[in-house]
């Protein structure tokens, strides 16, 4: 296990600076083999790595380096593992949030199972993305021709284990939140293994973060469709109920 210190920089940081909309402006490096563990600074000063305050020279950092994957400290907050997570996917490395395991989020699905699962998710997921396409380009031109935003939102998610992976979603609309077909494109990500059709409620990185210790345990889990789809439905209709409510009174 190693520290990051690099001796030839005299500057230093401590926790007494803030950034505005960081929890922890500043982090500490540790290599533990071939990871990379990113983490809130402690007490002791660190050397000020200019690096940490460029996205693009962090990417270039991570190419270079022999670091095979990234696992960030959820506590840092959105917008430091925000940084971090795009400065990773320029650099094609992987990256997690670091959580604590629990026996009670372990699948006890064998390997075998687990394969066959994952198999019947991808083709079934591919029949649905075929079966559903003139419903989405239908929708997708009506957003196009409405607004000139980008139609396909790209979050970050929650995968299981902690890894973070681009959520797929069309860009909410009042229709398409009220009947949920914005989630339509979350089975391209079905598709690419990072979900499943059904499971727990797919988290964004910035709802995880807001999860205590004890909730962000569930993050281990591979995140499903149908929970996502169902949690967001049951929101949207107290959302309706609270505004009713609120109307009458």
């Amino acid at each position: 296990m190693t520290t990051s210190i690099i001796s030839t920089l005299d500057n230093s940081y401590t926790v007494t600076h803030q950034h505005k909309g960081d929890r922890y402006p500043y982090c500490t490096l540790v290599w533990r083999r071939d990871q990379l563990l990113v983490k809130p600074l402690g007490k002791v000063k660190q050397p000020y790595l200019p690096v940490l305050d460029n996205e693009q020279s962090l990417a270039e950092c991570l190419k270079r380096s022999s670091v095979k994957l990234v696992r960030i400290d959820p506590k840092l907050g959105e917008a430091k593992l925000n940084f971090w997570a795009n400065a990773c996917e320029q650099a094609s490395k992987p990256i997690y949030l670091r959580l604590n395991s629990s026996k009670k989020y372990h699948t006890p699905e064998g390997t075998l199972l687990k394969v066959l699962r994952a198999v019947f998710d991808w083709i079934v997921a591919l029949l649905l993305l075929v079966v559903t396409s003139p419903l989405a380009f239908v929708l997708a031109l009506s957003m196009r021709l409405s607004s000139s935003e980008s139609v396909l939102q790209r979050e970050w998610h929650v995968g299981e284990r902690g890894k973070l992976f681009r959520g797929f979603k069309f860009r909410a609309t009042p229709v398409s939140r009220k009947t949920g077909l914005h989630n339509l494109p979350l089975l391209l990500n079905v598709v690419r293994g990072e979900m499943s059709l059904s499971g727990p409620r797919c988290w964004t990185l910035a709802e995880a973060v807001e999860l205590s210790a004890r909730e962000q345990q569930q993050l281990n889990q591979l995140p499903g469709v149908v929970g996502s789809w169902q949690v967001e439905g049951a929101e949207s209709n107290q959302l309706i109920l609270d505004s009713a409510n609120s109307f009458e009174m």
